[in-house]
C-alpha cells in the first residue's frame, strides 16, 4: 500500500540508522504530553489524581532518560 512502511521487505532492526530515524520519527510509548493530557480530561477524584500525578512524574522522567540513552546507543552504534 502506498505510504505504508514494509518492515517484512527488510531486517530494519539491524540497521542502527534506521532505528534512530525510527525513534525520532515516533516513540513506541505516548508522549508525556500526551499522557498528561489523558489525566487532565479524566475526571478523577483526588486521591486518584495525585496518585496518577506521582505515577506520571516517573513516567515523564524515565521516558527522556530512555530516549536519551537510546539515541546515544544508536549514535555510537552509527559512526
Amino acid at each position: 500500500m502506498p505510504g505504508e512502511r514494509r518492515y517484512n521487505t527488510w531486517m530494519y532492526h539491524y540497521d542502527p540508522n534506521m532505528a534512530l530515524e525510527e525513534l525520532t520519527e515516533d516513540a513506541i510509548l505516548p508522549n508525556p504530553v500526551h499522557v498528561r493530557d489523558m489525566i487532565l480530561r479524566k475526571r478523577l477524584s483526588v486521591d486518584r489524581s495525585l496518585e496518577l500525578n506521582r505515577l506520571f512524574v516517573e513516567y515523564q522522567k524515565f521516558f527522556g532518560e530512555t530516549q536519551k540513552l537510546g539515541k546515544e546507543i544508536l549514535r555510537q552504534l552509527t559512526s
